[in-house]
């Protein structure tokens, strides 16, 4: 006999509110049996449940906060990859690495723009970084995507010949690459999901081939880790990424001390 869910209750996201002042609730106890888990199995790997732009509307340091755990989602084609978001890094106005907001360009504007917008840049002349525009419109915020742990290898991807090279010795092949560690870092993110400056100012939609999806599951506060920044000459010093403690995704661990 056919059935449907509603996938709003099983899955969270649930807006209470509106506008930039809304709050979002998910499940505390999602349930846990095989009518459920077939359904999840089923419908997360197919149908696009996003997350609406209001949900970005929010000031940077929730929205990395409540990322870990949701699930980025790149479409080419008819091929559809998902995986884990288990690393962000938040930046904002007044953020002293956030330099961009000083001054509005042309080719800055998409950071003052509204919520739920792509923004991509490039580094060191080769690698990308992908972001998530946060807050309110014309307030320069954004979320640096850091780390994904994929479900699946994309059909397109190819390692990385010069990381191959420097583990493989002439008498020995190279290893194949860890699932876990193809999207370990923004750059091999980017070049996983195929994301680059073309993509800058797209809806994080399905329709632009490129969303983000609610967390399957509730992740406790004491599972995601909270640190600095990687990378940084100016504001090092705030605490402002956060990982899933136990991914093996995840780019850099904090040192224990």
């Amino acid at each position: 006999m056919p059935f449907s869910l509603n996938v709003d209750l099983l899955l969270g996201g649930v807006p209470v509110g509106r506008g930039g002042s809304a709050t979002w609730a998910t499940n505390q106890q999602p349930l846990n049996t095989p009518l459920f888990n077939i359904y999840i199995q089923h419908n997360l790997l197919t149908m696009p449940n996003p997350l609406p732009a209001d949900w970005f509307n929010r000031p940077s340091t929730q929205v990395a906060t409540d990322l870990i755990g949701c699930t980025l989602a790149r479409r080419i084609n008819d091929e559809t990859i998902r995986g884990q978001i288990v690393e962000t890094e938040a930046y904002e106005a007044g953020d002293p690495a956030m330099h961009l907001y000083r001054n509005k360009t042309e080719r800055n504007a998409v950071v003052f723009g509204p919520a739920g917008i792509a923004y991509v840049y490039r580094i060191y002349r080769q690698y990308h970084c992908f972001n998530i525009v946060t807050d309110r419109d014309e307030f320069a915020s954004t979320i640096l995507i850091r780390a994904v742990h994929l479900q699946s290898k994309p059909s397109w991807y190819k390692p990385n010949r010069r990381t191959t090279q420097k583990k493989s010795s002439p008498k020995k092949p190279p290893k194949p690459e860890k699932l876990e560690k193809i999207a370990a870092g923004p750059g091999k993110l980017c070049r996983a999901l195929q994301i680059d400056e073309l993509l800058k100012g797209i809806a994080i939609h399905p329709d632009s081939g490129l969303w983000v999806e609610p967390r399957p599951a509730p992740i406790a506060d004491s599972d995601i880790t909270q640190t600095t920044r990687i990378g940084l000459s100016r504001g090092a010093d705030l605490p402002w990424r956060w990982y899933l403690s136990n991914s093996p995704a995840v780019s850099k661990r904090e040192r224990k001390r």
